[in-house]
């Protein structure tokens, strides 16, 4: 008897075990800002953005440019597609900096107001990725990183320091982008 009283416990123990489940919640970061990274550390999300995407007949070149302002700081980036036909859309793909046909620029405002740059961008120092494009509303959306370097001299030229300014997890959201095709 105590046997069976002791599986009808087990029995029971299971059933009561498997009715129990464990919560699953489900979160997504999302945001609404259009252009936004982390710029040494700190969130910057671009008030005014410049976005065109130019193609060029005679070297069969498309080139997205991308400038965003904020807080007296400046995003910039530029990105080549060699071989491309006249339409209103990129190439979905990560491009490196190569310092020629994908460049990055980070500047910083002085006090008159004129963006001056925070250092070279040196290659593969930097990506950008292409995630979505949408050619008829003219709108994509992509992830970029990069880290700008500075080298600091004295009077005699010699290097004393390098400053590094790291610009990170940064996105672009639904950003809106003009087409010319000259």
């Amino acid at each position: 008897m105590k046997k069976l009283s002791l599986i009808i416990t087990l029995f029971l123990a299971v059933l009561l075990l498997q009715n129990c489940k464990k919560d699953t919640y489900t979160e997504t970061a999302t945001s609404n800002n259009t252009l936004f990274a982390v710029i040494n550390d700190t969130t910057w999300s671009a008030v005014n953005i410049q976005a065109a995407l130019t193609y060029n007949s005679a070297t069969k070149t498309k080139v997205f440019t991308c400038t965003g302002t904020a807080t007296n700081q400046e995003v910039t980036f530029n990105v080549t597609a060699n071989n491309a036909i006249n339409t209103a859309s990129f190439p979905l793909q990560t491009y490196n900096d190569d310092g020629s046909t994908t460049t990055f620029a980070y500047l910083r405002a002085n006090t008159s107001g004129t963006y001056i740059d925070q250092g070279t961008v040196g290659a593969g120092s930097g990506t950008i990725t292409f995630t979505a494009l949408d050619s008829v509303a003219r709108k994509c959306s992509g992830t970029f990183s990069y880290i700008a370097r500075h080298n600091n001299y004295d009077n005699n030229g010699n290097i004393t320091s390098v400053t590094i300014n790291e610009v990170s997890d940064g996105a672009f959201n639904n950003l809106p982008y003009t087409f010319t095709s000259n």
